[in-house]
């Protein structure tokens, strides 16, 4: 029995969601904001931050979620759910880090 009950929390606890700044930037890839001027650059940043910060306190909830169903019950609910988002706060700190590099090559200020 105990080892049926370590097994399920070992399981459930590498389910779990991610805090949000625990999860890695996805490639996005150097020439998707070739075109955009410093301007286009400023104004697409910011509504990936809001993105990023709506994501993040999603996940954050999500998180917290899976910890406490892991503690009463041996399981991830929120991750099960579908509430985990770690997939599109990756995908979104990549365009943003493709912005900042963008940036940068362009001398934007």
């Amino acid at each position: 029995m105990k080892k049926i009950i370590a097994l399920v929390t070992i399981v459930g606890v590498s389910a779990c969601a991610k805090q949000p700044d625990q999860i890695a930037a996805a490639d996005i890839g150097n020439n998707e904001y070739r075109g955009y001027s410093c301007k286009q650059l400023a104004e697409t940043e910011v509504k990936y931050q809001q993105a990023l910060t709506n994501l993040s306190a999603q996940q954050k909830s999500a998180a917290s979620g899976d910890a406490w169903g892991v503690f009463l019950l041996g399981l991830p609910i929120s991750s099960m759910s579908g509430s985990d988002k770690e997939t599109a706060i990756a995908v979104t700190k990549g365009h943003l880090q493709s912005i900042e590099l963008e940036k940068i090559r362009k001398s934007c200020g």
